[in-house]
C-alpha cells in the first residue's frame, strides 16, 4: 500500500509539473516576457506540488531529486524505481494531455521539436548553444537544485518553507537557462515532451538523463562536504 500512494503521488505530482510548467511555454503565445512567466510556472507548479503531495511522497517528481537524496541517504534505495516509474508515467501523462488540449485549435496543431517544449542544443537550442553550454548548465543547475531540496531536509531548516525554497529554486534555474536548453534539470520533464515531438529531441534525450543524473551526484556530494 505504501508503494501504491508513492507512485500516485509522485505521478500526480509530475503531472502537474508538466502541466503548469511545459503545458505553459506550449500553450501561451509567445510575447516579451514568456520567458519569466514560464520560469514562474515551474517554480509554483513544484511550489504547489510540495504541499499536495509532499506529505506522502515527499514530492520529487524528479529521477535526479530521487537519486540525488538516495546518495545521500535520505530515501532508501530499495524505493528508487519505484519513484522513477511514476515519474515518467505522470510525465508522460502530462505530455499527452498538453498535446490533446494543444489540438484543440481552429488552424490544428502539429507537434515537432519547434513548438513542444522541448530540450535541446544546437538546433534545438532557442539560441544556438552548443553541446559543452547544455552539458555545463544541466550539471551545475542541477546540482543547486539538489543541494537546496537536501537543504530543506535538515532538521535546522525553517519548517514549512521547504516547497517555497525549492519552488523559487526551480524558477531562477529556468530564467538563467531557458535561453540555453529549455532548461531540463529534470529527466522525467525532459522525457515527457521528447517523446510526443520525437526526431532530435529523442535523439538528444540521452543527454538530459546522464547530466542531470551528474549534477544530481555533485550535488549531494557537496552538500554532505559542506554540512556534514
Amino acid at each position: 500500500m505504501k508503494h501504491s500512494r508513492i507512485m500516485g503521488a509522485e505521478a500526480f505530482g509530475t503531472f502537474l509539473l508538466m502541466m503548469g510548467g511545459p503545458g505553459t511555454a506550449i500553450l501561451v503565445p509567445a510575447f516579451d516576457g514568456k520567458v519569466l512567466m514560464v520560469s514562474l510556472a515551474f517554480g509554483l507548479s513544484l511550489l504547489i506540488a510540495a504541499y499536495s503531495v509532499g506529505p506522502v511522497s515527499g514530492c520529487h517528481i524528479n529521477p535526479a531529486v530521487t537519486i540525488g537524496l538516495a546518495i545521500s541517504k535520505k530515501l532508501d534505495k530499495a524505493l528508487i524505481p519505484y519513484y522513477i516509474v511514476s515519474q515518467l508515467i505522470g510525465a508522460a501523462l502530462g505530455g499527452a494531455a498538453i498535446l490533446g488540449i494543444a489540438s484543440g485549435t481552429k488552424d490544428g496543431f502539429t507537434v515537432s521539436t519547434a513548438n513542444f517544449a522541448v530540450n535541446g542544443y544546437d538546433a534545438l537550442s532557442p539560441n544556438g548553444y552548443n553541446y559543452i553550454s547544455m552539458m555545463l548548465v544541466e550539471i551545475i543547475l542541477t546540482a543547486v537544485l539538489v543541494y537546496v531540496v537536501l537543504a530543506t531536509t535538515s532538521p535546522k531548516f525553517s519548517q514549512g518553507f521547504g516547497g517555497l525554497t525549492a519552488g523559487m529554486t526551480l524558477a531562477l534555474i529556468h530564467m538563467i537557462s531557458i535561453p540555453i536548453d529549455n532548461t531540463s534539470v529534470n529527466p522525467a520533464r525532459s522525457f515527457g515532451v521528447a517523446i510526443f515531438a520525437g526526431g532530435e529531441a529523442m535523439t538528444q534525450l540521452w543527454a538530459f538523463f546522464v547530466f542531470p543524473i551528474i549534477g544530481a551526484v555533485v550535488g549531494s556530494v557537496l552538500y554532505k562536504a559542506i554540512n556534514e
